[in-house]
């Protein structure tokens, strides 16, 4: 595995040995705590982000390595009209891997081109994010302790969100998955995933308009804010935003060992009064990102424990 652009990179195999080491560090992270010393993480995020960001440096730092970079394009010789291209190749001399962020899709796969050293797509515009999937997937694997036999809520702006449709794609490759998708009409899921992922692996999915009429069904339900800016008129907004956020009373039918999940930030989808729940998810899954970034950066740099 030289670079990580896309999740569909990553096979079942891959992943299921990524989260099985991430899995490992969570356990007993003190073991690894020097793994990587004398290594050099280049964080290039050419857009602010902070979970991202902060996450790859409290990875790599806790492997015992070195981080430098950037946390914006102003910070940095883009401001001067240098190419990211030309960036990434200089940044690459003074490195062992790259994580990059940029806001135009396809820049971490052209920049991937031109060096030696992996580099890890960490977001580009609304193409992929693929930490984000292993984060999801590390979430759910600690949480249920496995990937088949799930009934998976999503439920927000199914229509333009990247997290929403990489996840999707990453558990319809696990046995008997269903989905319920959960959303206004204006944000229902693209047709090209209902085709290229539902309809070709034939799996089971089912499209509502409310949380209430599928709660008691749900193993995880995944939320995502619902943009005012995504409506053509403030009148439908206002009509349909609070179907879309979750509080206490919407969990009173919903499973005991329910997974609520959000990939961050929040505004108001979720209750703050939901954040004490054990059902609730999302600081943990913040956590777990680390870990699994951490097992990143140790097989792409080829780094192993040593036992001895």
């Amino acid at each position: 595995m030289k670079h990580l652009i896309d999740p569909m990179d990553l096979t079942v195999e891959e992943i299921d040995q990524l989260i099985e080491l991430g899995s490992k560090i969570l356990e007993n992270k003190e073991k690894y705590q020097e793994v990587c010393r004398h290594k050099s993480l280049a964080t290039l995020f050419f857009e602010p982000s902070t979970r991202t960001r902060l996450s790859f440096e409290a990875a790599m730092l806790e492997l015992g390595g070195n981080v430098l970079g950037f946390s914006s394009a102003n910070s940095s010789s883009a401001q001067k009209g240098e190419s990211v291209s030309d960036t990434v190749r200089t940044v690459s001399n003074y490195c062992d891997i790259i994580a990059m962020r940029h806001p135009k899709e396809g820049a971490p796969l052209v920049a991937s081109r031109k060096i030696d050293v992996p580099l890890i797509n960490a977001g580009d515009g609304g193409h992929y994010h693929p930490t984000q999937t292993l984060t999801d997937l590390m979430t759910i694997y600690q949480e249920k302790g496995h990937f088949d036999n799930l009934t998976v809520g999503m439920c927000g702006d199914l229509k333009f969100g990247r997290t929403v449709h990489s996840l999707i794609k990453a558990m319809s490759r696990y046995e008997n998955v269903r989905f319920v998708m959960i959303s206004p009409e204006e944000l229902k899921l693209p047709e090209y995933i209902v085709k290229d992922v539902f309809e070709k692996k034939n799996i089971q999915f089912t499209e509502v308009g409310t949380m209430e009429e599928v709660m008691p069904e749900l193993d995880i339900l995944y939320m995502t804010r619902v943009q005012k800016e995504r409506f053509f008129n403030e009148q439908d907004y206002i009509r349909l935003k609070d179907s879309f956020i979750l509080d206490p009373e919407k969990l009173v039918n919903a499973k005991k060992d329910l997974c609520i999940m959000h990939p961050l930030p929040r505004v108001n989808e979720i209750s703050t009064r939901v954040d004490d729940d054990p059902r609730a998810c999302y600081f943990k899954q913040v956590r777990y990102g680390k870990f699994i970034r951490m097992a990143l950066i140790m097989t792409m740099l080829g780094v192993k424990l040593n036992e001895d």
